[in-house]
């Protein structure tokens, strides 16, 4: 892409100079390329620009003044917009060129474009998933799929845990012999005393 500036490097009028200076003195400022296009020594570049400055923006004599900004073919404006999108930091928008590197405008279109690509592709892993049910974000059952409740595993094992505590602690109650051989006794099966 090529920014085209249309200006006159004959002019008497110290007004077009000047704002033919700024527009100039500010892209290069921002390092982006463009051709002046002289519209003084060319009649071609003067007949161009006048053919291609959209009818709303030409001034009521129908003759539009330097400089006249173009990309390529796309008319972007005169000196007025190009003013005004440079005191609103729109130049780059302006002009119809991406940010440059390391500017807000690419981190805010990046995160923005991140997001929309993170959603998406979630969307499209969730549809490719080859087990159903299965979340395949945490690689965890879905809500749906649970066999048994979470709270009732928690129960079972809370439950494990007490009864392991219990006979863990009668032991270190320092039981008797005779108390320790009564509930061996009693923990044997039925069938030892039936023989």
């Amino acid at each position: 892409m090529v920014i085209k500036v249309f200006l006159a490097s004959l002019s008497g009028s110290t007004a077009i100079k000047k704002k033919q200076q700024d527009v100039l003195g500010f892209l290069d400022a921002l390092k982006i390329e463009y051709a002046e296009m002289d519209i003084a020594s060319n009649e071609e570049n003067r007949m161009w620009m006048r053919e291609n400055v959209p009818g709303e923006k030409k001034p009521k004599n129908g003759i539009p003044l330097p400089p006249q900004i173009f990309n390529e073919e796309n008319y972007c404006g005169d000196y007025d917009t190009f003013f005004d999108a440079k005191e609103g930091n729109q130049v780059f928008e302006f002009l119809g060129l991406p940010p440059p590197p390391g500017s807000k405008k690419l981190e805010e279109k990046a995160s923005e474009i991140g997001e929309e690509a993170l959603i998406s592709s979630v969307e499209a892993v969730k549809e490719e998933s080859e087990e159903p049910g299965l979340n395949v974000l945490t690689e965890e059952p879905s809500d749906e799929t649970k066999k048994v409740p979470r709270e009732e595993e928690e129960e079972e094992e809370i439950k494990e845990e007490d009864e392991q505590l219990v006979s863990e602690g009668e032991e270190d109650l320092g039981l008797s012999e005779e108390e320790e051989e009564l509930r061996q006794l009693q923990d044997e099966p039925q069938d030892e005393e039936d023989e």
